[in-house]
């Protein structure tokens, strides 16, 4: 009912299917399915590729026949994250988003509109009656928030557009012509256990209380890493006694900042108060550290149980590891000032039952920034005998300052929005560097609405800015120039 009030409606009523309808990464086929059925019901001509995506073709308005064809792409999928104690099957739950100040907002869960309102936007396009355009295709990509998938896999001579509208950043006003590759590293240890030692108490360290965020576009935010904090703090306490570690579980997404993360411990008994003291002084030395960015970390401690705890040698090797690994920003880019070069992510641990996996992000505005972190990775767990993989890389999107697409959307911005837009290249991954490897003649641009949050629960979209695209993107559809 609050999507069914919003302007423009063309837009927001196809929002709204896509927050009713479940769209994990990996499990779009039920969407994609109805996303044909529906071009089908509109006398559209549509098309699923071999890896799955779903190209949707829709021909000139008469007298437009000559007109560059444009591509309108988003991907189908979205980050699911919910804060503890929501209650949300991302499987089979719909999304139920509220309006706040101006703002779409999905409280308890992330939202969807990366890339929803991108799709939405698209959907508007191909059955729009009122807005004269050249040939159209939307290309509805498929696993694009772990791992490219459907990028990476998109078939090679299916499209015919020479223009791509990427409709998945999220800063209004400013046209992106460039982004970061990536690749990830997975980290995989058998270690060896034993039982929790007579006189120990059992307890649940736990990270709670920080922001999270999209771990390319808010990486250099400062903000807390879960994961890595309760790395620190583990490190602290061991110090101060015999702590002895039996699972440790944090994040829960590769592309997304860990907000929370939990390990279970045991520890002398007669050091329970101690510990507890020791708590309050790290929390208050971490809230000291980040704050005005995310001082709402805590650290708590309740008792739980175990059956067993890591082998003390190899307890010690492992997290002297995974505390050393790196996380955040690596370098700042030299030929884009202020905009992040190379990062890493240490988004996913799981420790416990004998077995280590984590999963490190890297993303590189240069391919070989990419591949160097990665290798720094591989190097520093290899020490520890490892086995390491990695997987889904991707390249990076190079900037073209000469796109005509781009003159373009920038003129229309100047004319239409009576301001200067601003040309950004982005340290997030988007699918364009990948679908131009595979069609190297298509000139690219990207832009969205205002989001905030992405790939972390509170996720809200400015419902004015989905306005504003709405209208840039019928502007450009009117005015692109003849082939």
């Amino acid at each position: 009912m609050v999507i069914a009030e919003l302007e423009p409606k063309a837009v927001w009523e196809h929002f709204q299917t896509l927050c009713d309808i479940p769209r994990p990464s990996k499990h779009e086929e039920q969407l994609r399915d109805y996303l044909k059925g529906w071009a089908d019901l509109n006398g559209l001509e549509s098309v699923i590729d071999a890896a799955g995506n779903l190209i949707i073709r829709k021909p000139a308005t008469p007298g437009m026949e000559n007109r560059v064809g444009v591509v309108m792409q988003g991907h189908l999928d979205m980050v699911c994250q919910a804060n503890s104690g929501t209650e949300h099957d991302f499987f089979k739950d719909p999304i139920r988003p509220v309006l706040k100040d101006g703002w779409l907002v999905a409280e308890n869960t992330t939202l969807g509109a990366d890339n929803g309102i991108g799709v939405a936007l698209a959907m508007a396009a191909l059955v729009s009656t009122n807005v004269p355009h050249g040939p159209i295709e939307a290309l509805f990509t498929l696993d694009e928030e772990q791992g490219m998938g459907g990028a990476l896999n998109l078939e090679t001579g299916l499209l015919k557009g020479k223009y791509l509208l990427n409709l998945d950043t999220e800063a209004w006003g400013e046209f992106f012509m460039g982004c970061a590759g990536g690749v990830d590293v997975n980290v995989e240890r058998k270690f060896a256990t034993r039982a929790v030692p007579a006189g120990y108490a059992v307890a649940k360290l736990s990270v709670t209380g920080l922001c999270g965020g999209h771990s390319g576009a808010d990486i250099h935010l400062g903000r807390g890493n879960a994961n890595k904090i309760l790395l620190r703090v583990l490190t602290e306490l061991g110090r101060e006694t015999d702590l002895c570690l039996s699972s440790l579980t944090g994040g829960t997404a590769r592309n997304a900042l860990p907000r929370e993360a939990f390990a279970v411990v045991a520890f002398p008994k007669a050091d329970q108060d101690k510990l507890a003291g020791l708590l309050d002084r790290l929390q208050a030395t971490l809230r000291d550290e980040l704050i005005s960015i995310d001082e709402g970390v805590t650290l708590s401690l309740a008792a739980d149980q175990a059956a067993d705890v890591m082998d003390a040698a190899e307890q010690k090797t492992i997290l002297a590891a995974l505390h050393a690994a790196p996380h955040g920003v690596k370098a700042m880019s030299q030929r884009v000032p202020g905009v992040v070069e190379t990062s890493n992510n240490l988004g996913v641990i799981r420790l416990g039952e004998g077995k280590l996996f984590c999963n490190f992000m890297v993303r590189s505005l240069i391919d070989s920034g990419t591949m160097m972190l990665a290798d720094e990775i591989v190097s520093l767990f290899t020490l520890i005998g490892a086995d390491i993989s990695s997987e889904g890389q991707y390249p990076g999107w190079a900037p073209n300052p000469q796109s005509q697409l781009l003159a373009l959307c920038r003129d229309i911005y100047r004319r239409d929005f009576k301001a200067e837009s601003q040309v950004q290249v982005i340290h997030a991954g988007l699918e364009c560097g990948i679908i131009g490897a595979k069609y190297p003649q298509m000139d690219m641009v990207s832009f969205g609405p205002n989001i905030r949050g992405a790939h972390a629960p509170g996720e809200r979209v400015e419902v004015a800015s989905v306005s504003h695209c709405w209208d840039l993107v019928k502007a450009i559809l009117a005015e692109v120039p003849a082939a």
